[in-house]
C-alpha cells in the first residue's frame, strides 16, 4: 500500500498510490529546470503532505503550476497544500469544488479516515477547451473532452512528443470504473477520443501505470453496464434489484465493485433524460456492500 514514484519518461514521473480504490487517486509531475508541474493532488492531508515530499527528493524546484484533472476530492482535496502554485483547471471544475465545499457525502466511507485539514481551493486559473503547458521546452497538453464523462468537467494531459497520457479519472486500472457524475455514454466517447491519441503509456486515475490496452478494459465494463441497464428498464427492475441479480462475470474482480450500482443508476437517467439522485445511488451502493460504510484506506 506505499506510494512509489514511477519515471515514465525523461523527467515525467507517476506518483501510484496502491490500491487505488475509494479515494485513493495517481497524481503525477513533470520536473523542469525551473519548476514543477503537478497533476493533481490527494485525497488527505497526510497523502498530500507526503506527495510533495516525493517530489522534493526528485526535484529542489519550485512546484510553479498544479492541474486538476477533474473536480473530485481525491484529485483536488489537497489543493490547499501548493500555496506557491497557480492551480489549473477546467471552469466546471472551479464551479463544482465551489458548490460543494466539503461534500456531505463523505459519511458514506469508513469512519477512520483521517482527512486532515479539509480547505476546498478551487482553480484561478481555468480554461473553456483546454490550454497549453511546457515543462522547459516539453509541451503538455491540457485537454477538456468536452462532454460529460466521468463527471462534468474531465481533463487529460497529452505529451505527444512522449507518447504519454495522463488520462484521470477517464482510466481506471484494475479498479471499477464510475460514472456516476458523468454519462456512461459520455465516458464511451471519451476512450475513443483518447484512445486515437495513440498513448504508449497511460497514468490512469487509479491503479496501474499501464499501456492503451486499458482503454479497451474500460469500455468493456462500460458496454456491460449500458447492456444489463437496458434490461433492467425492459424487466422494470431498480438500479438495486437489478446490481443484485447480476453477475459481474470478468468484472467481479476489479476494486470497489459496488460501484456497479451507481453506474446503473447513471445509466438509468442517461436513458430515461431524467437526473440522478446522488443520495439514493450512494445509500444503494453501501447496501450492495452489506449494509456496510463504503471501503475507504486513504
Amino acid at each position: 500500500m506505499t506510494p512509489r514514484v514511477e519515471e515514465i519518461s525523461a523527467g515525467v514521473y507517476a506518483y501510484v498510490q496502491p490500491d487505488g480504490g475509494w479515494w485513493i487517486n495517481n497524481t503525477g509531475f513533470l520536473a523542469g529546470r525551473r519548476g514543477v508541474i503537478s497533476i493533481d493532488a490527494c485525497s488527505t492531508e497526510s497523502r498530500t503532505r507526503a506527495y510533495r515530499e516525493a517530489i522534493a527528493k526528485v526535484s529542489d524546484r519550485p512546484i510553479t503550476t498544479l492541474v486538476n484533472t477533474h473536480h473530485h476530492g481525491d484529485h483536488t482535496f489537497g489543493n490547499h497544500l501548493f500555496p506557491e502554485a497557480t492551480i489549473v483547471a477546467h471552469e466546471r471544475t472551479r464551479e463544482q469544488i465551489i458548490a460543494d465545499g466539503v461534500p456531505s457525502y463523505l459519511g458514506a466511507w469508513s469512519s477512520d479516515v483521517e482527512w486532515g485539514t479539509l480547505d476546498p481551493t478551487p482553480p484561478f486559473l481555468t480554461y473553456a477547451e483546454g490550454v497549453t503547458l511546457y515543462s522547459d521546452d516539453l509541451r503538455c497538453e491540457v485537454r477538456h473532452v468536452g462532454f460529460a464523462a466521468h463527471t462534468t468537467n474531465d481533463s487529460y494531459v497529452w505529451i505527444p512528443s512522449r507518447g504519454v497520457l495522463f488520462a484521470g479519472d477517464l482510466v481506471f486500472n484494475g479498479g471499477t470504473p464510475f460514472v456516476l457524475m458523468g454519462s456512461v455514454e459520455g465516458a464511451l466517447s471519451a476512450l475513443d477520443q483518447l484512445e486515437a491519441l495513440g498513448a504508449e503509456t497511460i497514468v490512469p486515475g487509479h491503479g496501474d501505470v499501464c499501456g492503451p490496452s486499458a482503454i479497451a478494459a474500460v469500455r468493456g465494463y462500460l458496454r456491460f453496464v449500458q447492456e444489463s441497464a437496458e434490461a433492467g428498464t425492459a424487466a422494470g427492475l431498480s438500479p438495486l434489484e437489478l446490481a443484485r441479480q447480476l453477475d459481474l462475470g470478468e468484472y467481479g474482480g476489479l476494486v470497489d465493485p459496488e460501484r456497479i450500482v451507481g453506474n446503473l443508476h447513471r445509466a438509468y437517467a442517461d436513458a430515461s433524460g431524467g437526473e440522478v439522485d446522488l443520495t439514493a445511488a450512494v445509500l444503494d451502493m453501501i447496501t450492495l456492500n452489506g449494509g456496510r460504510p463504503l471501503t475507504c484506506h486513504a
